[in-house]
C-alpha cells in the first residue's frame, strides 16, 4: 500500500481546501482506478499564493536570507528528496504509469542532483565590474548586480513531474525568488509530496506554494496574475504560445520549453552493436513520452534495413506491463487521451504508406497501454513531422551526409538530435550544422543539471538549468559611480 501525499492545496505554508471545494479525479494509468480526489485551484487560492510570495519576496523572512542560508535549505531540501527516494519513486510511477525502476533510478535522482547542484550556486550569484574610462576628467566605477526576478510562476508537465518541479524550483529558490507551482493534474502526486518536504526543511510561509489544479483554470489564473514576474512552462508548443500571448502586453518574463520531434543520425561508420541499445531507449524510456525522444531514426540507406529489423526486434522485446513488476521495461500511458492520440498517430501512419515493422496496436489488458512501434517511411509523413508523444519512431533513409543535415533540420520543433558516427570531424562538423538545442554525439540520456536546457524554432524561449538557467531567474543591474 502506498502512502498518498496530502491531497490539498499548499498555500503559503498551510494546507487548505479550495474555498468553493473543488477536486478532480487523479487516475492509476496502470489499470484505469481512481488514484485519489485532489483539491483544485481556483482563481481565489492563485491569487492568495501570488500575494503571499509577493510579501515574502519583497520584505518577508525570505528575502533578508543571504544566499548561504537559501543554499543550506536547498541541500536540506535535497537530503530529504533522497530519503523519500523509494516512496517518490512509488508515487512517480503510480501517477505517470512509467516502470519504478525508471523513475527510481532516473527521475528521483536527477531531481536530488538538481536540488543539490543550485544549492552550490546560492552563495556565488555575482555580478562583474567593468572598467571605463573617465567621465569628464572623473575616475568611474561600473558594476553589475545579479536580482532576483521576483515572484515566478511555475507549470510542469506529467512525463517527468518530479524532475522538472525541482529543474524549476531550484534555480529560482537558489537566487531567491518566490515561487508559485502548479503541477500537472494526470500526475500531482509528487509535487504534493515535495510540498510536504518543503514545509518539513523550513522555507518560510509562501516562499514555495503547490496548486494542484486544472489547467485552464489554475494554470490560467497563474499566467495571467499581474503580481507574477515570470512564467516558466514546460509542455507543448500550442499552450506554451497562448501563455506568451497572455505575458506578451505586460512584457513578463517566459521560459518555455515546448517538446521535440528529435533526429537521430545514423552514418554508416558508426557503431551498430554499440549504438542500437540507447537508439531504441531514446525511443520507448518512459513509453515515449519524452520531449527530447529519438523518434526521427535517419539512417544512411545502406544501413536501413538492419536498423529497421533491428529496431523492430527490440521493440518487440520490450516487456510492457505493471509499473511495479521488476521486470517491466515499459509502462502505461498517462491517460486514455494520450492513448486514443497515440493511436491515431499509428492509423495515419497506415494511411501516408508507412511500413509497420513492429507493434502499432492496444494492448488487451485493462490501463492505457500500447505496443512499442517502429515504422519505416518518409521524412514528409505525418508521424515524422509530429510530436506524437508516444513509443512511436520512423526509420528514414537519407543518401549523404549533406541529405542527413537537411532533413535533420526539416522540422518546426529544435530540442535535442543524437549523432551515431565512428568520426570526430563528423561529429563536431554535423553537431555544428543542426538547428537544435542540445546534440548527443555517441549517447543520449536524461539533461544534467550542470547544462544548459532548452531548445530553439517551436520548441521554446529560454534556457533551464546551468548558469543560463540560474541567469534565467535573474535581472542585471549596472551601477556606474563617478569617483
Amino acid at each position: 500500500m502506498i502512502n498518498l501525499p496530502k491531497l490539498q492545496l499548499f498555500l503559503a505554508g498551510r494546507w487548505v481546501d479550495p474555498a468553493d471545494g473543488a477536486t478532480f479525479v487523479d487516475l492509476n494509468p496502470a489499470t484505469e482506478a481512481e488514484l485519489a480526489q485532489v483539491a483544485a485551484a481556483g482563481a481565489a487560492e492563485v491569487d492568495a499564493a501570488v500575494a503571499a510570495a509577493r510579501a515574502q519576496f519583497e520584505g518577508g523572512e525570505w528575502s533578508r536570507l543571504a544566499g548561504g542560508d537559501r543554499g543550506r535549505l536547498l541541500t536540506r531540501l535535497a537530503e530529504a528528496v533522497e530519503r523519500e527516494a523509494d516512496h517518490l519513486a512509488d508515487l512517480e510511477a503510480l501517477d505517470v504509469g512509467k516502470p519504478r525502476a525508471e523513475a527510481r533510478f532516473a527521475d528521483i535522482p536527477q531531481a536530488i542532483e538538481t536540488f543539490h547542484h543550485f544549492a552550490g550556486w546560492a552563495d556565488k550569484v555575482q555580478g562583474t565590474t567593468i572598467p571605463l574610462p573617465p567621465l569628464n576628467g572623473r575616475p568611474q566605477l561600473s558594476y553589475t548586480l545579479r536580482e532576483p526576478v521576483g515572484v515566478v510562476g511555475a507549470i510542469t508537465p506529467w512525463n517527468a513531474p518530479t524532475m522538472i518541479a525541482a529543474w524549476k524550483l531550484a534555480p529560482a529558490l537558489a537566487v531567491g525568488c518566490t515561487v508559485v507551482l502548479k503541477p500537472p493534474e494526470d500526475a500531482p502526486l509528487t509535487a504534493l509530496r515535495l510540498a510536504e518536504l518543503i514545509e518539513e526543511v523550513g522555507f518560510p510561509p509562501g516562499t514555495v506554494s503547490v496548486l494542484p489544479g486544472i489547467g485552464a483554470i489554475a494554470g490560467a489564473a497563474l499566467v495571467a496574475h499581474p503580481g507574477v514576474d515570470k512564467v516558466s512552462f514546460t509542455g507543448s508548443p500550442e499552450v506554451g504560445a497562448e501563455i506568451a500571448r497572455v505575458a506578451g502586453p505586460a512584457l513578463r518574463r517566459v521560459t518555455l520549453e515546448l517538446g521535440g520531434k528529435s533526429p537521430q543520425l545514423i552514418f554508416p561508420d558508426a557503431d551498430l552493436d554499440a549504438l542500437l541499445p540507447t537508439a531504441a531507449l531514446s525511443l520507448f524510456a518512459n513509453q515515449g513520452e519524452v520531449c527530447a525522444a529519438g523518434t526521427r531514426v535517419l539512417v544512411h540507406e545502406s544501413l536501413r534495413e538492419e536498423v529497421g529489423e533491428r529496431l523492430a526486434a527490440a521493440a518487440a522485446a520490450l516487456v510492457v506491463g505493471d509499473p511495479f513488476d521488476p521486470a517491466t521495461e515499459m509502462g502505461a500511458l498517462v491517460n486514455r487521451r494520450q492513448l486514443e492520440r497515440v493511436l491515431a498517430y499509428v492509423e495515419a501512419g497506415h494511411r501516408d504508406g508507412a511500413e509497420l515493422l513492429a507493434g502499432g496496436a492496444r494492448l488487451e489488458r485493462s490501463g492505457f497501454f500500447v505496443e512499442p512501434t517502429v515504422f519505416g517511411g518518409h521524412n514528409q509523413m505525418q508521424i515524422a513531422r509530429e510530436e506524437i508523444f508516444g513509443p512511436v519512431g520512423t526509420v528514414i533513409p537519407f543518401a549523404d551526409e549533406e541529405e542527413a543535415i537537411r532533413l535533420a533540420n526539416e522540422t518546426r520543433y529544435g530540442l535535442t538530435a543524437v549523432v551515431w558516427t565512428g568520426s570526430l570531424s563528423r561529429a563536431h562538423r554535423v553537431a555544428a550544422a543542426l538547428r537544435v538545442g542540445k546534440v548527443w554525439v555517441n549517447g543520449w540520456g536524461p539533461p544534467d543539471p550542470r547544462l544548459p536546457w532548452g531548445g530553439v524554432k517551436t520548441s521554446g524561449i529560454g534556457r533551464e538549468l546551468g548558469v543560463a538557467g540560474l541567469h534565467a531567474n535573474t535581472e542585471e543591474k549596472v551601477v556606474s559611480v563617478v569617483l
